[in-house]
């Protein structure tokens, strides 16, 4: 903790809010045009700073294990001995400077070749805060630390002074290795400038925020600009005495506030560690969503065909997450039906894909893993078949993998949604029409013949399926029905559909979406009109993005989910006749957001775990019928729900 003292006012906040904007306006101006090397975009570990080191149950240790670039360590000159301790009357002898910092650096730079941590572009900063006379204990630090030699030559080793401190005139006195960590609120001349390392203050001059919601406008006004002040001078920002949890830290990142002060090393440094992943930024402007016209959006009709759009892991806060990345739109938020699915399991509180999909195709629920059959292993009807009775037919889209749980959930009988080639066998026994995925994992043993051909299918279980179905390795392959082109169904296995968005899927999934509606909207060869139809299409990566605990992922999903759910309400408003449900079969990560900003497209939130978790999913409908999607209800709902939107019940 540094020297108290009397706490003087800092001069900004004396004069009026319309010069501190000014100043502000001016500093923002020049740090433009002149970038501060003490200013990271990017917040690492490196970026932390342990204060009161020494009161750790570790001293030293437990902050440079975690990475840190900062350490500070209060010191007394005693009898000739500098003792750490952060008040007098808790001075040991044991405990010098020496002991708890200088010989177990020195230990550090043995075992890194001259470097303080193996990564040699990693640097430390060791704050030594003087408690007693400035200029003796200084003087006694000096020739301590030049007893060894490899601590003054270590390129990645800096010690700045705090605490009680020569007068700045006096700086330029000291040895190279000397630096000083200066105070924000003064006015430095050059010479003492090129001594200072970095400027610290106390939190509390410049706001009495105690850390919870935002922090005041004109406090943030009062820091942005001494903040600005000290990066146009080049110099690195700290300050002590903050609050110190989640959301401080937060936004003191926000205002690029270059070392992060805390009592709580592991808590920041797994803070830090997720930091790229916990925090996203649209790096275009977004896409402007459509404007539906609600013409059939509630009438009590029947409908004639059904889109379902199941954004797999996708709670609230991930289609938050989007709508924040797409700078405050998206196309789901523009459907007015809403309600509420609860998605527990038949075994258990928190469900997996497999039983939350299964809900939505049979009306029943099952056991975690199961698909496709009850608690007890029968197996259950599916929403395809009570269609096919009807002629309608039914299509499955995903980028995921083609037997994986929700695609499977509308085909597939099996007990354990990992057997691959039990699930892919059931698809040959159920009235589906056209079937696109990925099938990196249920299918690494398909050779394709070339993009766009026909898949060479000889010793893999698709084998089975090709008399039943015309199987290519790409949505382009698909045909429509017409004069050449017979009435076929399909199976599309493309490896693009597996990646994620951030390694170049692109827009796949759309263009699955959109064949796949053409293909199940145009009629039968020898009719005038589809006889109607089921789509049943899946973002299966926003689930994947949660289980990594990775924001980017969940965000860059969630758009290219609802640029689908842009095609489906286009496609509804020009038919009429069409039903547009989306909704989730659990979400993944326990995602909660913590910060955003709409203009710049950034969100930033924290996970609480890397599963499943058992909090209700949103239920968004539009078109004729959508108002039966409205309550809060048992994910089986939703199926019943279906068929009478249908007029099958």
């Amino acid at each position: 903790m540094e020297s108290m003292g009397v706490v003087v006012l800092h001069p900004f906040i004396n004069v009026s809010m319309y010069k501190l904007f000014v100043y502000s306006c001016l500093m923002a101006l020049v740090l433009a045009s002149q970038p501060a090397s003490g200013q990271p975009l990017r917040y690492s570990v490196a970026n932390a700073h342990s204060h009161n080191d020494y009161e750790q149950a570790t001293p030293f240790r437990l902050a440079y294990d975690q990475g840190f670039g900062s350490i500070e360590a209060d010191i007394f000159l005693v009898d000739g001995q500098l003792l750490v301790a952060h008040e007098e009357k808790e001075l040991q002898p044991q405990r010098t400077l020496e002991k708890l910092y200088l010989e177990p650096i020195l230990a550090c730079l043995s075992k890194n070749g001259g470097h303080v941590y193996a990564d040699s572009t990693r640097s430390l900063q060791l704050l030594i805060d003087i408690k007693t006379d400035s200029i003796h204990t200084l003087d006694k630090l000096v020739e301590t630390i030049r007893r060894y030699p490899p601590l003054i030559n270590c390129p990645t080793l800096k010690f700045a002074i705090t605490g009680n401190r020569p007068d700045p005139g006096l700086f330029s006195r000291y040895p190279d290795f000397i630096r000083f960590d200066g105070e924000l609120y003064r006015d430095y001349d050059k010479a003492a400038l090129d001594k200072i390392i970095m400027l610290s203050d106390d939190f509390e001059r410049y706001s009495r925020w105690n850390g919870k919601g935002r922090i005041p406008p004109k406090d943030r006004d009062v820091l942005q600009a001494a903040i600005t002040k000290a990066h146009v001078l080049d110099k690195p920002v700290r300050f002590w005495d903050a609050p110190d949890f989640i959301n401080v830290w937060q936004q003191l990142i926000g205002l690029r506030v270059d070392y992060i002060n805390t009592d709580h090393i592991e808590a920041l440094s797994v803070y830090l560690n997720k930091l790229s992943k916990t925090s996203y930024t649209s790096p275009v402007s977004g896409y402007t969503a459509y404007r539906p016209t609600y013409r059939s959006d509630g009438l009590d009709r029947p409908v004639k065909n059904v889109i379902l759009l199941i954004g797999d892991g996708t709670g609230l806060a991930q289609l938050y997450a989007g709508y924040t990345a797409n700078r405050g739109t998206l196309n789901i938020f523009k459907m007015r039906q809403i309600g509420l699915s609860k998605t527990s399991s038949f075994d258990n509180y928190v469900t997996d894909s497999a039983p939350g999909s299964t809900a939505f195709s049979s009306g029943v629920k099952t056991n975690n893993r199961y698909v496709g059959v009850d608690h007890t292993g029968a197996v259950l009807p599916l929403l395809p078949v009570f269609l096919a009775r009807k002629s309608i037919r039914t299509g499955l889209v995903t980028c995921g993998d083609i037997a994986d749980a929700t695609p499977a959930d509308f085909y597939a009988h099996q007990p354990e949604r990992d057997n691959a080639a039990a699930i892919l066998r059931d698809l040959g026994k159920e009235p589906i029409d056209i079937l696109m995925g990925s099938g990196d994992e249920s299918l690494n043993n398909v050779e394709i013949l070339k993009e766009g051909s026909q898949a060479a299918v000889t010793g893999n279980i698709l084998k089975e399926l090709e008399s039943k179905y015309t199987i290519v390795a790409s949505v382009d392959s698909v045909r429509l029905p017409g004069p050449g082109h017979p009435d076929k169904k399909w199976i599309v296995v493309e490896k693009r559909a597996g990646l994620s968005m951030l390694h170049g899927r692109g827009d796949w999934l759309s263009k699955a979406f959109n064949k796949t509606l053409s293909l199940l909207s145009a009629p039968k060869p020898g009719s005038a009109v589809s006889p109607g139809f089921f789509i049943m299409t899946e973002g299966a990566q926003v689930d994947y993005g949660g289980h990594a605990n990775d924001l980017p992922y969940v965000a860059t999903e969630v758009l290219d989910f609802d640029q689908v759910v842009g095609e489906a309400l286009r496609f509804a408003d020009q038919d009429g006749q069409t039903l547009v449900i989306v909704t989730a079969d659990h979400e993944t990560g326990g995602l909660s957001l913590l910060d955003g900003n709409y203009e710049k497209g950034m969100v930033s939130g924290q996970f609480s775990t890397n599963d499943h978790s058992g909090i209700p999913v949103p239920v968004f409908a539009y078109g004729p019928r959508s108002g039966l999607f409205r309550g809060v209800y048992e994910n089986t709902e939703i199926f019943g729900r279906i068929l009478k939107a249908y007029g099958l019940r």
